[in-house]
């Protein structure tokens, strides 16, 4: 069989090479952020340019590239298409049974605090989502859930994608960290702990910065009591549980954590000021804030004083929020099974479609200095369709439209209505995950993660925004650390720096690229309904991934360079 070397310097001129590999990414980001195309218009055409650069710059056989294109859509689909359709379809049905709206009132029953339900739902329960499910499942969730709650789409959108970055790291049960582990060699429990390390300090951060986002500075330092409960308590588990325990179940107990501890915190505090608008501060002028000061009777940080939040004409029954919690429940408990190494030893040798892509698999060659030693590059499409999330998302939404009394005629022709209402954002998916394994294949992104670790002493600054930059092409913290984590072994081995160090920060960075990748910002657009508006959530969320990637470039610097920080640095 005939092979196809990668080759990373087409020009001879690093930087030509380099702002032709830039192309599809900067053309598809352009285009969303125009607001000019619609975002599958965007992924199609971004598709084709890249196509065009593979083949023509960069030399890729035009079958290959072909194929590789191909592979992407189907690895689109399945799973992440899979994912959103069957959460979506689960949302369709509470909703249209009026539980959503139930739900809603129950999480107002906690705080009717715009603020605080945001740090509940958005960066709480959301990492439960992203540790059992991961793959865009936490943002369809929890936007989903801000919808019903009153936020606006643009506010659910962006806020949850800023939330769903500290946990990414340990998504899926371990899922990155698992593929940092299998192309570094490096034992994933001191992987894990190193991001351990690292992360924690963003735990704090972030709700604190989604607050600060949604309701001003002033708004924030109302409910910063709240706030550090919410992040501390995550943080200190996320360290204790990865550094102690095991990578594996870190957002999920973290999470846990995290929500009961607020909870617990609001049954004693509440802030003298309730916030009751959904509005995002400064996105319409028009709505401003509505806030509702304490009765001077009750005083401040007296609980139960809150205003009473009615669904419809009257108020649910502790009976009726109990069952508005059961579709949830069900899909947390399924989901969380689903993502289990036992579960998935049962059914994979069973359920599993293997297909090595012909023509493609073992084809291509990943060539030094981006590897050690050359090697083919696999192309096998693994049809694990049992256990794949999206199927246990589906048997979630099945028992609880049972539990519902949907009749299954019902739940078929709300199914086919569902894929009516996705079928842009499905081809937008495929597009983009087309797009990613077409740049992997082709080597494209083996050029730019090549520029990136050209920057010698600045390396742990730049190596972590190759971490951001894979995770913003691919849609995936997994798919970043298995493209650029040898890379990062090698080229922080050559400075003389930790691989443990920079492969972990590779995943750590990589958090922050999860709120502006292209998939990312569909699932969300999907969740809330605001199709055709990617453009405004790519530029919300835009600055603030910047910011938030070049502050955890600058600890990664610090734990290279300057002590006490070298000294949370572990060996391998």
């Amino acid at each position: 069989m005939n092979t196809w070397n990668q080759v990373y310097d087409p020009f001879g001129n690093v930087w030509l090479s380099t702002l032709a590999a830039s192309v599809p990414v900067i053309a598809l980001l352009g285009m969303i952020a125009s607001g000019k195309v619609q975002a599958h218009i965007a992924a199609v055409l971004s598709l084709g340019i890249a196509l065009f650069i593979a083949i023509v710059a960069f030399g890729m056989p035009t079958d290959l590239a072909l194929r590789a294109s191909a592979y992407g859509v189907a690895l689109g689909l399945f799973p992440i298409g899979w994912i959103i359709l069957n959460v979506i379809f689960l949302y369709r049905l509470t909703v249209e049974k009026g539980w959503f709206a139930t739900l809603q009132q129950s999480v107002a029953g906690i705080t009717a605090d715009r603020r605080l339900q945001l740090l509940l739902v958005a960066f709480a329960f959301g990492a439960f989502f992203e540790g059992a499910g991961g793959f865009g499942t936490p943002v369809a969730v929890t936007g989903a859930i801000l919808i019903g709650l009153g936020f606006s789409p643009l506010a659910a959108s962006g806020l949850s994608l800023i939330a769903n970055t500290a946990p990414v790291a340990y998504g899926a049960l371990g899922a990155p960290i698992a593929g940092l582990s299998s192309v570094t060699g490096y034992d994933p429990y001191v992987l894990g702990a190193m991001i351990g390390r690292q992360l924690p300090f963003f735990s704090v951060i972030v709700p604190f910065w989604l607050i600060w986002v949604f309701a001003g500075f002033r708004g924030m330092i109302q409910v910063w009591p709240a706030i550090a409960v919410c992040g501390v308590s995550f943080a200190v588990a996320q360290f204790a549980i990865s550094n102690y325990v095991n990578p594996w179940i870190v957002d999920i107990g973290a999470s846990l954590i995290s929500m009961g501890a607020l909870v617990l915190f609001l049954k004693t505090w509440r802030p003298a000021t309730i916030w009751i608008s959904p509005a995002l501060r400064g996105n319409d002028p028009s709505i401003g804030y509505t806030s509702e000061p304490r009765p001077a009777a009750l005083g401040a940080g007296v609980p139960g004083d809150m205003p009473r939040v009615h669904t419809g004409e009257r108020t649910a029954t502790s009976s009726e929020i109990a069952w508005a919690w059961v579709p949830w429940i069900v899909l947390s408990v399924i989901v969380a099974i689903w993502g289990t190494g036992w579960f998935k030893g049962i059914v994979n040798p069973i359920f599993t479609w293997k297909y090595e892509v012909p023509g493609l698999h073992n084809v291509i060659m990943k060539v030094p200095p981006v590897v050690g030693t050359a090697h083919p590059e696999a192309a096998v499409f693994n049809f694990t369709y049992m256990s794949f999330t999206g199927t246990g998302v589906l048997f979630a939404a099945i028992i609880s439209g049972l539990i519902m009394r949907f009749s299954p005629l019902r739940l078929i022709t709300a199914y086919l209505e569902t894929i009516w209402v996705l079928r842009y954002s499905i081809i937008t998916i495929a597009a983009m995950l087309a797009l990613g394994v077409l740049t992997r294949y082709s080597g494209v992104d083996a050029t730019l993660g090549l520029a990136f670790a050209g920057t010698g002493i600045l390396y742990p600054f730049f190596g972590t925004l190759l971490g951001w930059l894979g995770v913003a092409l691919t849609g995936s913290d997994t798919a970043s650390n298995v493209l650029f984590g040898n890379l990062q072994k090698i080229t922080s081995e050559q400075l003389g720096l930790s691989g443990i160090l920079m492969a972990s920060a590779n995943s750590s960075g990589g958090v922050m690229g999860k709120m502006i990748d292209a998939q990312s910002i569909v699932v969300a657009s999907t969740a809330t309904g605001y199709y055709g508006q990617e453009s405004k959530i790519l530029r919300f969320v835009f600055w603030h991934s910047i910011v938030l990637a070049c502050l955890v470039g600058v600890l990664v610097m610090l734990q290279a360079y300057v002590w006490p920080f070298t000294a949370m640095v572990l060996a391998p």
